[in-house]
């Protein structure tokens, strides 16, 4: 990673927030109206987005903001659910179609914002054709960025997935394998710290990042983004939609300076979607 001692801070404040809220009940950010929105979201690019409407756009909006950054997919919906926090930004989706399903949760998008474009990338290897036989190619362990980066995969012809095959599909379902590719499941933030010890990593477009990697320049593949359905937004609990300070951030996050921003900071890495 980019800052060490920043993500591992990270991941425990955000184990300390979570079992904080385990012990002593939530404090519940989204009751009060008018004090500061508590918005969860991944370091980059998510709460650098959000950090620049906090710095340069939200107090002449009337809006108070509050950044909150985790390292995992799992805590900024849990912490939203049970009010620790009064929005995330952070997932498409899929992802959260999926969360909601397995946890319970009902969490909901309001705006969506940018598309990071999910990559495979290589220490070894210049092109994707250049993988040799019985190469090792990590992926994601999640449901969702497991079946993103398999699809990723078959759009390119180095691996054909079973017809049909959704937001689930596993190594399982691949009908097609010429080069005998082995999968290595890893945590998503973990990904491009394996560069070095598989052939290749399909990486999170916020991870290679935050990794200083440019999807844009060092993807040997990246996904389109045309209809792309991956991209991210702002979420809440259900209900928590007409927040008035939640409707101000929508609308400063799909505002022209946004844009302006993400399309001069990220250089084609990550893509407005608005």
């Amino acid at each position: 990673m980019r800052n060490t001692t920043k993500t591992v801070t990270a991941v425990l404040a955000a184990g300390a927030f979570a079992l904080g809220v385990a012990a002593c009940g939530s404090s519940d950010s989204s009751d009060d109206k008018n004090g500061p929105l508590i918005v969860a979201a991944s370091p980059v690019p998510h709460a650098e987005i959000l950090n620049y409407v906090k710095d340069h756009l939200a107090k002449k909006a009337g809006l108070e903001l509050e950044v909150k950054e985790f390292t995992d997919y799992n805590t900024p919906n849990l912490s939203t659910q049970d009010g620790s926090v009064g929005a995330n930004y952070f997932q498409n989706q899929p992802f959260l179609d999926d969360f909601n399903k397995k946890k319970g949760t009902d969490i909901v998008p309001v705006v969506t914002v940018h598309l990071e474009p999910l990559g495979l990338y290589s220490h070894k290897v210049k092109k994707a054709g250049d993988l040799e036989k019985g190469a090792t190619v990590a992926v994601p362990s999640d449901t969702v960025n497991e079946a993103r980066a398999l699809k990723l995969l078959d759009a390119n012809g180095l691996i054909e997935l079973k017809s049909g095959v959704g937001n689930e599909a596993t190594p399982k379902d691949i009908v097609t394998n010429p080069k005998g590719l082995k999968f290595k499941e890893l945590e998503a933030a973990q990904l491009p710290r394996s560069l070095d010890d598989v052939d290749a990593a399909v990486i999170n477009g916020n991870y290679a990042i935050e990794a200083d990697l440019k999807p844009a320049k060092d993807a040997i593949l990246l996904e389109s983004p045309k209809n792309n359905p991956y991209a991210n937004f702002l979420a809440v609990k259900k209900g928590n939609d007409d927040d008035p300070r939640v409707k101000k951030l929508a609308k400063l996050l799909t505002s022209p300076q946004v844009k302006k921003f993400i399309e001069d900071q990220y250089q084609g890495s990550v893509l407005p979607s608005f």
